[in-house]
């Protein structure tokens, strides 16, 4: 196994580091062509270019608010769902379960053209809440089935000796149940931020434009040939999901019986 250890960091490496190291570069640098002859000329000229975009600061924003609004949706919805139907037996529970996965088998957008009618007449079209509800429908799927899979190997018993030992729910969940979550918290949050920061046509529609997020930058950019440019915007949209989930992290480390860094 010991051996293995230096392959996989050299894999690792080359298939993930290497490439964004590489793209780092880039974006500090003209536009460069392999076998040109040119050498790499470093400047801010990318990153000039895409700050003086007026729109960037108002959608990195709109992006952030929406990216954590719909995390915290997730977290709740996934959480008690996934919890009912793993631990609770009750009639039409594969039905309901069964219900919950159905907006991953419905292309989102069919599913955005049709709320939009409707948020249109309940006044949440072209609002931040609507596209917070439309970026949940592609994303609370998979957090409900996280949980519940997560739930499911935590079993009742567990949690029925907190319960006879005199726990109270929040004390059992704050104590219990969080602190075991934990993998699954990480993971609907790298599911929820990269989906949710993903999506184009969705917010295009629910937001009637006024809400403007980064992939709505992005796709405009796509038409140029500028290599450093677009490798500039890529490191500036992957800072989003980066800072998002160090926030996550952080905050874990705020539950009990988590190893602190700062402490032996």
């Amino acid at each position: 196994m010991r051996s293995m250890k230096p392959k996989f960091y050299l894999l690792a490496f080359f298939l993930f580091i290497g490439p964004v190291l590489i793209l780092i570069l880039q974006s500090f640098s003209e536009v460069w062509r392999y076998q040109s002859g040119e050498g790499l000329t470093f400047n801010l000229q990318s990153y000039r270019i895409l700050l003086s975009d007026p729109n960037i600061v108002e959608a990195t924003l709109w992006s952030l608010a929406i990216g954590v609004t719909v995390l915290l949706f997730n977290l709740l919805i996934g959480l008690l769902s996934g919890k009912a139907l793993a631990l609770y037996s009750f009639k039409g529970r594969s039905f309901l379960e069964a219900l919950f996965l159905a907006p991953i088998l419905v292309p989102v957008l069919a599913v955005a053209m049709g709320l939009h009618l409707f948020m249109i007449r309940i006044g949440l079209a072209d609002t931040w809440m609507g596209v917070v509800l439309i970026h949940l429908v592609p994303t609370v799927p998979y957090s409900i089935k996280i949980f519940h899979n997560t739930y499911n190997q935590l079993g009742h018993d567990i949690l029925e000796q907190a319960t006879i030992l005199g726990a109270t729910s929040f004390k059992q969940l704050l104590t219990i149940e969080l602190p075991l979550l934990k993998p699954a918290i990480r993971s609907v949050t790298f599911l929820t931020i990269v989906i949710s920061l993903s999506q184009y046509a969705t917010t295009a529609i629910i937001g009637g434009g006024r809400i403007i997020t980064l992939p709505m930058i992005f796709f405009p950019f796509l038409n140029t040939a500028n290599a450093s440019l677009m490798a500039a915007f890529s490191i500036w949209f992957a800072l989003l999901p980066f800072f998002m989930y160090t926030v996550v992290e952080l905050v874990l480390l705020l539950f009990p019986y988590t190893r602190k860094p700062w402490r032996n």
